[in-house]
């Protein structure tokens, strides 16, 4: 009978161990984070950035009530509330850039261009930073109108204060690696606030893992009519700017050219929202933006960091960069009218629980490796991944025509070596993600190597 029971506990204590390694197939803390967004404090703060009357990058910065200074200081004077709520979890400063007038058509005089930058440190990985970005400033017709009433409730009212929520919500979470929540500007006179930040990041060795630009996520009264509060949009570039010959080359051999890394964070966010949003689609949008125009995240790409842009659907063009009026029965101007709070709140908890996830998880796997040219499977090889989170990876592949991920299997952390047998390489694209024991996982790396061939 001791015999019978010591067994049957060596046998429950062998499927305990086998089940542990395997990570659960969702983080229940990313279903608490996608509810908690408030559409009453994002329209609260959305009525104080529109009650500066201008935030134009030219416009006061003395007055206490007006002008893009007053909007600035508010912000941070937010960001350190929202510090001292969590005891400080957030390093909250001014970045300050001068931006002279010379060869500069926006800029009218010599003007300083100021970011508002909160940093939530990681416990494990402090130099590794995923980043939500909103915009100060606003506009009017004229881009250097510095006068005029320029609401900017939906451009980019809107993405600020989604940015300011995110921070709420997230700073009562600790993580291993730092989130960096931040409000540009300069945006609407030539992406400044998003030059300079990147800059910073490059001199300082920032291992960013990814930036989430937003750009109007309010709006949902299309100018072609639709209205539209389940879907919006993330662009993303195909490939690294800062590529060399080698990896033209590489792609027209072997693939990649739509997966490099900011494609991949578009996935992920796709993913994420597939998985824990109700009634949202994101559609992935295969540009770096909007079909001539630019946003926040382009300077960080400028610099080889991996990021996109999100934003709503159906835009309307009569409420972008115009002055407020009415002509023809047609109402021009970005009024606080034409913003649905409880979609920019939806599209909040997309930020949150992308920061949260990427934030959880482990780093990615770094020199990933493939083989299987005439072979009847398909081996991948990558280097170890050392963190204490760590429970394994994920070998991805998906047909090479389909947008999105469409299989994955699971390997254990002991392996960095796996043949996918039967799996012909010629027909699907691969890449590997690491796993953290809360389920997290990395963005998805491409291969860019060949195995090199085992010697007979």
């Amino acid at each position: 009978m001791k015999s019978i029971i010591l067994s049957s506990l060596l046998l429950l204590s062998l499927l305990f161990s086998v089940s542990a390694q395997v990570p659960p197939a969702v983080d229940q803390r990313l279903y608490d984070i996608v509810n908690a967004p408030s559409p009453q404090r994002i329209e609260q703060d959305i009525r104080r950035l529109v009650g500066f009357g201008t935030r134009n990058t030219l416009s006061d910065t003395l007055s206490a009530t007006r002008g893009i200074g007053a909007a600035r200081r508010w912000i941070k004077a937010e960001f350190d509330k929202i510090s001292a709520d969590c005891r400080g979890c957030l390093e909250v400063f001014f970045q300050r850039n001068l931006v002279p007038a010379k060869g500069n058509r926006r800029i009218a005089e010599d003007t300083w261009v100021v970011n508002v930058v909160a940093i939530q440190r990681g416990s494990v990985h402090p130099n590794r930073y995923v980043i939500m970005s909103g915009d100060i400033d606003s506009r009017v017709s004229n881009s250097t109108d510095a006068v005029t009433d320029s609401p900017g409730a939906n451009d980019n009212a809107s993405g600020m204060a989604g940015t300011l929520e995110a921070a709420r919500v997230l700073s009562k979470y600790q993580f291993p690696n730092t989130i960096v929540y931040t409000g540009l500007s300069g945006e609407e006179q030539g992406l400044f606030g998003g030059q300079y930040l990147a800059k910073l990041a490059k001199e300082e060795a920032w291992d960013i893992i990814g930036i989430l630009n937003n750009d109007m996520i309010g709006n949902i009264e299309g100018i072609d009519g639709v209205i539209d509060n389940t879907t919006f949009r993330v662009f993303s570039e195909p490939t690294p700017v800062e590529e060399e010959e080698r990896d033209r080359l590489w792609r027209r051999f072997y693939g990649g050219e739509v997966d490099g890394p900011s494609r991949q964070l578009a996935r992920y966010i796709h993913r994420l929202t597939d998985t824990y949003c109700t009634n949202l689609k994101a559609i992935m949008i295969y540009r770096l933006d909007r079909f001539g125009r630019g946003g926040h995240h382009k300077p960080f790409n400028d610099q080889g960091f991996p990021g996109v842009r999100i934003m709503e659907t159906h835009e309307n063009y009569n409420r972008q960069h115009q002055d407020i009026r009415e002509e023809n029965g047609i109402k021009y101007g970005d009024l606080i009218e034409g913003v649905n709070f409880e979609y920019a709140a939806k599209l909040t908890a997309v930020n949150a629980i992308t920061l949260a996830s990427l934030a959880w998880a482990p780093p990615a796997p770094k020199n990933v490796m493939i083989g299987g040219a005439v072979r009847p499977s398909t081996r991948l090889k990558w280097d170890d991944v050392n963190d204490p989170n760590l429970v394994g990876y994920k070998i991805y592949w998906r047909d090479t025509t389909a947008p999105q991920w469409q299989n994955a299997r699971f390997v254990e952390k002991s392996l960095s070596d796996f043949t996918l047998e039967n799996i012909i390489i010629d027909n699907f694209l691969f890449g590997v993600a690491s796993v953290g024991k809360d389920g997290n996982e990395s963005m998805v790396v491409y291969p860019t190597t060949l195995i090199p061939r085992r010697r007979k």
